[in-house]
């Protein structure tokens, strides 16, 4: 799995804007301001946010097998050393071996250092190419190692059993918040069924009822009240799903169109 460069992903946001607001101008040019436009619209949200959605969900993978496949990186390097490799020649020889994506980085940082580039250069460019939370903490340490005679066996071993430990507890953590993301989900369909259930029942009897202190004239009119409301629920929660669930509001955008998509459907099925 790649990593998705800064420059793709602003490439990607400007793309999905421009064709998202073609669709919209497209739209209003078709159907003018009717009711019609609502589905244009909602086309070109989903157009905008789910480009970017599968690229921040690729990069995120990515970032959590680099940070997944460390510490077995820190035991090979102290096992190297043990038998009087350096740090260079232990990352070196780390590269034979498969890491995931982080096989392709190392490759990387010994190229750049056959290229004359110093090791503490080269772990630098590394450091700022994979930009996770774990290589922030982990690469200086690894240099005041080696500008301290590169004793490995002192320091990668704790190190290793650090990062795990620091796994471990991300694992147990979305274990945790998991029923929580759960309960966001059954919100939007109780949010849904409630709607569905007074929309059939009651507000199709009814005209000209004063909703949101807006005055409707027509059963259609609170149909695409509820549907802009399901939309921006669905929008909001699947952010709130996100952060709770993996810490980041950009994660929550997978949840977003899932749950958008789940009540534009079903209030276009249901009422």
């Amino acid at each position: 799995m790649p990593k998705i460069k800064n420059r793709t992903k602003k490439t990607t946001i400007v793309v999905s804007l421009f064709i998202g607001l073609t669709i919209v101008i497209f739209g209003y040019l078709a159907v003018g301001l009717s009711p019609s436009i609502d589905d244009f619209v909602f086309v070109s949200l989903l157009v905008f946010i789910l480009p970017t959605t599968i690229l921040t969900t690729i990069d995120y993978q990515w970032r959590k097998s680099i940070d997944g496949h460390l510490p077995d990186l820190f035991r090979s390097i102290v096992q190297a050393q043990e038998v009087g490799m350096t740090l260079p020649q232990a990352l070196e020889e780390a590269t034979k071996r498969d890491y995931g994506p982080l096989t392709k980085e190392l490759q990387k940082m010994t190229v750049q250092m056959s290229w004359g580039s110093s090791f503490e250069d080269a772990l630098i460019a590394f450091e700022k190419r994979v930009d996770t939370v774990l290589t922030q903490r982990t690469i200086p340490m690894i240099i005041e190692a080696s500008r301290s005679g590169g004793h490995a066996e002192q320091v990668f071993d704790p190190l290793s059993k650090f990062i795990e430990t620091t796994i471990i507890l991300e694992k147990e953590r979305k274990t945790q918040t998991r029923p929580y993301i759960a309960i966001i989900y059954v919100a939007l369909f109780v949010f849904l069924f409630t709607i569905v259930i007074l929309f059939n029942t009651f507000f199709t009897n009814i005209e000209g009822v004063a909703l949101f202190s807006m005055s409707t004239s027509s059963p259609s009119a609170l149909q695409r009240i509820f549907l802009h409301l399901t939309i921006v629920q669905g929008f909001f929660s699947g952010l709130v799903a996100g952060k709770m669930g993996e810490g980041s509001i950009n994660s929550g955008l997978k949840h977003s169109v899932i749950m958008m998509l789940l009540g534009y459907l079903a209030l276009r099925f249901l009422l």
